[in-house]
């Protein structure tokens, strides 16, 4: 029987034919996989180079198959401090650190995480970040130190130790001619309190306190310094201080490399950052109290920092941000551009949020009752 050659007969013989080439012709990739070699500026054992794996996963789980980042601990290209400068070369596709790190390069750098903030949590200096004019002042100050990167700031962290301590310190005599590890402008704050700093990256902090480079170090928090070893070196940490106490991590990106990423790979980034920081604050909580009680189990003494301390910290970082606000034009206007932020941003969180202290203190402090 032979079939009417009618337009739809025609479409089928066409369909046929292509789904048959099709088949016979050897079958090309639609896409390739962007491979990206990240380093981070931790050691492979700190929690914080965990962090950085974690954001890595969330984006090679999303991009599915699509983007690859696999991320290297510190030192396995170039030494931490280096990192920044490796990215902007190529050397590195990005890298996982704190903008601090990149102090020396221009003081305004520090401000994003150094200092008291003026009143403001890690949180809220991201909020200023994203929604108060902080990104365009830090893209600004990269430009200028023609530093082709891509930075994406996530993870607030909690308020940092003033540090671990051979001997624990009641006052701000005792600070004098202390042998002290820190980094960016807290740099300058510990040496207007009299302290000889040495700002050494975080691998290196535990072996000088252990063979006497360095009477007292900080660095961030009970997991990292648990693992570092600090409790090995030193059975004295003094908790709450100004000088770290609202930083964040940063993601950075070779601008060309981040460039030459479709639409979509973006977008899965930078979702990818926003959900890396969500998770990052809640197993920070986790861990870090968990830690905490395996160091009271070490033998570690906890002390609060003295308020007269604090106090001094405050008046050494007005003189410290005065000195360098006239020597660059940028520190001060990051400086102003925090503060109007702050201004309101903590005005709000202190009227609206609680002394949660008063509800744990009922349930776990000295007389509780047991239910």
């Amino acid at each position: 029987m032979t079939l009417p050659k009618t337009p739809r007969r025609r479409s089928l013989l066409k369909g046929a034919a292509v789904a048959g080439a099709a088949m016979s012709a050897p079958m090309i990739a639609t896409a390739q996989t962007a491979a990206f070699r990240f380093q981070s500026t931790w050691p492979a054992k700190d929690i914080f180079h965990e962090y950085a794996q974690d954001f890595a996963k969330k984006v090679n789980d999303m991009a599915g198959g699509k983007l690859k980042i696999e991320v290297l601990p510190s030192g396995a290209v170039v030494p931490a401090f280096q990192l920044l400068e490796a990215v902007n070369k190529g050397t590195l596709d990005g890298g996982h650190g704190v903008v601090a790190y990149h102090y020396g390069k221009n003081s305004a750098l520090a401000l994003w995480g150094s200092g008291p903030a003026y009143g403001m949590t890690a949180n809220m200096v991201l909020a200023w970040h994203e929604y108060g004019g902080g990104k365009a002042l830090l893209e600004e100050i990269y430009k200028s130190i023609n530093m082709d990167v891509v930075s994406f700031l996530y993870g607030p962290m909690q308020v940092q130790p003033l540090g671990w301590f051979k001997k624990p310190v009641s006052n701000v005599s005792q600070m004098k001619g202390l042998k002290f590890r820190t980094v960016g402008l807290a740099v300058d704050v510990f040496k207007d309190l009299g302290a000889a700093v040495n700002p050494l990256p975080g691998g290196e902090i535990v072996p000088a306190l252990d063979r006497g480079l360095i009477d007292a170090a900080e660095f961030n928090n009970s997991s990292s310094d648990r693992v570092l070893g600090f409790p090995d070196v030193a059975k004295n940490c003094m908790l709450q201080s100004f000088h770290q106490s609202g930083e964040q991590f940063e993601i950075l990106f070779n601008k060309a490399k981040y460039n030459a990423l479709p639409a979509e790979l973006k977008a899965i980034i930078t979702y990818g950052v926003q959900a890396a920081s969500a998770d990052m604050s809640w197993k920070m909580v986790d861990r870090n109290s968990a830690d905490y009680i395996e160091l009271k189990k070490a033998k570690v003494n906890f002390y609060k920092t003295p308020d007269s301390i604090l106090k001094a910290q405050l008046d050494s970082w007005d003189k410290v941000i005065a000195a360098k606000a006239k020597e660059n034009p940028v520190f001060q206007k990051v400086l102003d551009s925090q503060k109007a932020f702050a201004e309101r941003a903590v005005a709000w969180d202190n009227d609206y949020n609680i002394n949660f202290r008063i509800a744990y203190d009922r349930y776990f402090g000295k007389g509780a009752k047991k239910t």
